[in-house]
């Protein structure tokens, strides 16, 4: 970690250190582009505003290579759609959320999966199975993509996702162990011998 040395109050001149976490730092930023980037992406396409457009083909790429159906993204500022399909940002919106709950709650609570080791994992595992599950559905003609269906779907997916590694991303600079550190511990001294 960095220390950063703020001056709060120059005219009383003392410092407060801030330990700045720069892995969750960047993992928080990326996450927030990821939440407004794509709907933002035709509104910054529409524009005539050269540096906008370009800002819109660099998330309409990255789009196009995360997104399985990015063609079906949402019609925010015609001819310009979304730079996502609903499944996937309900996927990240859930990852937000449970990002802003891990900042309220500090990791503390039952839902937290990583706290119950293989069990939460594999739980985690099985939930995180609603997006490519509803995806196979819809491939193989069970129904129609509708992004009132699919949006639950990434959501779910995305809530899962974070219940179970925001406190793996985030706890493990602030001292806290979760039941795979003691495992992780063995494995490696049991590598070194």
């Amino acid at each position: 970690m960095t220390r950063v040395v703020l001056w709060l109050r120059p005219r009383y001149r003392y410092q407060q250190d801030v330990q700045i976490n720069w892995v969750g730092f960047i993992a928080d930023f990326l996450l927030v582009g990821m939440v407004f980037g794509p709907p933002l992406a035709p509104f910054l396409a529409a524009s005539d505003v050269s540096l906008l457009s370009w800002i819109a083909d660099i998330i309409y790429f990255m789009g196009n290579h995360v997104c399985p159906q990015p063609h079906m993204g949402l019609d925010l500022a015609p001819p310009f759609i979304m730079a996502v399909c609903m499944r996937c940002y309900g996927t990240v919106t859930g990852l937000l959320v449970t990002r802003l709950l891990y900042g309220v709650t500090g990791g503390k609570g039952f839902y937290w999966l990583s706290q119950y080791g293989w069990n939460g994992a594999a739980l985690a595992s099985v939930l995180m199975m609603a997006y490519p599950l509803e995806l196979a559905a819809q491939v193989f003609g069970l129904w129609d993509f509708n992004n009132y269906l699919v949006t639950p779907f990434g959501l779910i997916t995305g809530l899962v996702w974070g219940l179970f590694t925001m406190p793996l991303l985030h706890g493990w600079q602030q001292g806290k162990r979760t039941n795979f550190s003691s495992q992780w511990h063995r494995i490696k001294k049991e590598a070194h011998r």
